[in-house]
C-alpha cells in the first residue's frame, strides 16, 4: 500500500529553505585497519541492508492539483551511486579539514526530486582512518515507518552478517491520472485528510522554485501563537552557509562529577554545557546584559506501555529546561539542573539508558532524527537552543569490519535558531557535534573549547568531595536516559 506523506511532516517540509535544511547529519570516524573496507565496501553494504529500509529508494510524487498530500513511491530511476559518494581531504587530513567539508555539506538542501539521503566516505584522515558521513531529511526518519539509515549498517561484531539477496525492482509508476483518482477516492472515503490538509493549509507542497514544489501554507505558522523568546545570540536570521565543531570528552569524568555531587550523567552532561555558554557568552559581553539563563529544549525518552514497541517515534516527548548561565558556581549549575529533570523522573516514565541503548539494531542516529522531530514541533515554545542526547552502546560498533571509533551529531538549525547541540555517547566516550549557523556564530569554536574548560571545572569540583547517592532520583537521560 503506498502512503502518502503525513500532516505533521507536510508542515515540517513548509518550513524548510535555503537558510534552513532539515536534514539530520552524522558524522562517524572509522579504523578500517585490515578490513578492506573501501568505497566499494560501503556500496555493497548499503545494497545489503538498504531493503531494511524501504523508504530510502522512494522519493515524494505531488499530486495534481493539490488534491490530497504528496504520496511516496519508489524510484524508477534509483541510482546507488548517486547517494553513496566518495569524498578525500589532502593527507594527512585535520580535524579541522574534515569539519570544513562536514560544514560545507551540511549546508547544501536535498534534492526533493530524488530520495532524500547521502552518504560520504571521506578519505585521506591521518592514520588511515576514513569518516562516514550520512545525511537524511527530517521526515525520512519518523521512528515508524523508516529508522535511519545508520541503524542498519552496524554490526556488534566485525564479521558481517550474512543476509539474503535483495531482488529490488521498483513498483510501476503510477501516472497523473491514478494519482489523482487515489486522491480523489481517499477523500470521499475519509473527509478528514482533505481537510486536515486543507486545514493546515497546504495546497501543494514545495521549498523553493527550483525544486518546483510549492508552499501554499507558510501562512498558517505566521499566524500561529508563539511564546516570545528573549533575544539573545542564540536568535537570528539565518544564512544558507553552516559552521561545525566537535568535541570529545571521556564518560569517566561524568560519572565521576555525578559520584561526588549526585544527579546523573544526563544532568553532568548539561550542567558542562550550561557552563561552557555561560563562559562563551562572557566573552561576547555586550550579550550577557539581562541574560541569566537559557531555555532549552531537551527531547527525552519515555515509557509507553500501550504504544508498539517499535513505535519510537511515539516515545519521545520534549522537556524544556532552564539552564542558569547567570550562576558562577559549578556545583549549584549542576544541582540546579538536577533539579529540573526532577520532575521528569518522578513520572516514571523515563527510560533508562541501557534500556535505550539496547533497543535491537540501536544506533544513536535515528534518535537524534526523533529529537529534533520533537523540537520542531514545539519550536513555538520560546526555546533558545535544541540539546538532543542520546545514550549509545558502551562497546564497540562496526561497518563491514571497519571499527567506529567516533560519533559525532550534527543536528539541523531550526528557523531563526542560530545553534543545535547534539550529545552521543560511546564506548566511553562523550561526542559533542555543534551545529551553528556560519555568519550568526563565527566564534562557535570557543563554545566547544569553553565546554572542555567547563567540565574540567566539574571534575576539580568532585576531586576530594566525597561521593554521595542522589536522592529519590531515577535514572534518566535526554534522547534516553541514565
Amino acid at each position: 500500500m503506498h502512503r502518502r506523506l503525513r500532516p505533521q511532516d507536510l508542515s515540517l517540509l513548509a518550513l524548510e529553505s535555503p537558510a534552513t535544511p532539515l536534514h539530520n547529519v552524522t558524522v562517524e570516524i572509522l579504523d578500517p585497519a585490515d578490513s578492506g573496507f573501501d568505497h566499494g565496501a560501503l556500496l555493497q553494504l548499503i545494497e545489503d541492508r538498504i531493503a531494511f529500509v524501504p523508504r530510502y529508494r522512494q522519493r515524494l510524487h505531488r499530486i495534481p492539483g493539490g488534491l490530497a498530500p504528496p504520496i511516496w513511491l519508489d524510484d524508477p530511476d534509483f541510482d546507488l551511486g548517486y547517494h553513496v559518494r566518495r569524498s578525500a581531504l589532502p593527507r594527512p587530513g585535520s580535524e579541522e579539514q574534515l569539519r570544513e567539508l562536514v560544514s560545507r555539506i551540511m549546508s547544501r538542501p536535498l534534492d526533493l526530486h530524488r530520495p532524500l539521503w547521502e552518504v560520504y566516505l571521506v578519505e585521506g584522515l591521518a592514520d588511515g582512518r576514513l569518516a562516514l558521513l550520512s545525511k537524511s531529511h527530517q521526515i525520512l526518519v519518523d521512528g515508524v515507518q523508516t529508522v535511519d539509515l545508520g541503524q542498519v549498517l552496524l554490526d556488534v561484531d566485525p564479521e558481517p552478517r550474512t543476509l539474503e539477496r535483495d531482488d529490488w525492482t521498483p513498483a510501476r509508476a503510477l501516472g497523473p491520472g491514478r494519482l489523482v483518482a487515489d486522491a480523489v477516492r481517499e477523500n470521499v472515503a475519509d473527509p478528514g485528510v482533505l481537510a486536515e490538509t486543507v486545514g493546515r493549509g497546504f495546497g501543494t507542497l514545495g521549498r523553493a522554485a527550483n525544486h518546483g514544489f510549492q508552499a501554499a501554507g507558510a501562512l498558517a505558522g505566521a499566524l500561529a501563537g508563539r511564546r516570545p523568546t528573549p533575544e539573545s545570540p542564540l536568535h537570528a536570521e539565518l544564512s544558507e552557509q553552516r559552521r561545525f565543531v566537535t568535541v570529545r570528552t571521556d564518560l569517566a569524568d561524568y560519572r565521576k562529577v555525578r559520584r561526588a555531587h549526585g544527579g546523573t550523567v544526563n544532568d553532568v552532561i548539561l550542567a558542562a554545557l550550561t557552563g561552557a555558554l555561560r563562559n562563551w557568552l562572557m566573552t561576547r559581553t555586550e550579550s550577557m546584559a539581562g541574560m541569566r539563563s537559557v531555555r532549552a529544549m531537551v527531547p527525552m525518552s519515555v515509557i509507553d506501555d500501550e504504544l508498539e514497541p517499535t513505535s519510537l517515534g511515539s516515545q519521545i516527548m520534549g522537556h524544556l529546561v532552564t539552564l542558569p548561565i547567570g550562576e558562577p558556581s559549578p556545583v549549584v549549575r549542576l544541582h540546579q539542573v538536577s533539579y529540573a529533570f526532577k520532575a521528569h523522573s518522578e513520572t516514571g516514565r523515563a527510560v533508562a539508558a541501557n534500556r535505550l541503548a539496547g533497543v535491537a539494531g540501536f544506533a544513536p542516529t535515528t534518535f537524534h532524527a526523533l529529537g529534533t522531530r520533537v523540537a520542531l514541533d514545539h519550536r513555538r515554545a520560546g526555546f533558545h537552543v535544541t540539546i538532543t542526547n542520546v545514550p549509545g552502546p558502551q562497546f564497540p560498533l562496526f561497518a563491514a569490519g571497519a571499527r567506529m571509533e567516533e560519533t559525532y551529531p550534527a543536528p539541523p538549525l531550526l528557523p531563526g535558531h542560530a545553534l543545535a547541540i547534539g550529545v552521543t555517547s560511546y564506548d566511553g566516550q562523550v561526542f559533542f557535534g555543534f551545529t551553528a549557523d556560519r555568519d550568526a556564530l563565527p566564534d562557535v569554536e570557543i563554545l566547544a573549547q569553553c565546554l572542555t574548560e567547563s567540565l574540567e571545572e566539574l571534575v576539580e569540583s568532585a576531586s576530594g568531595t566525597r561521593a554521595r547517592a542522589p536522592r529519590g532520583r531515577g535514572s534518566r537521560k535526554p534522547g534516553g536516559s541514565r
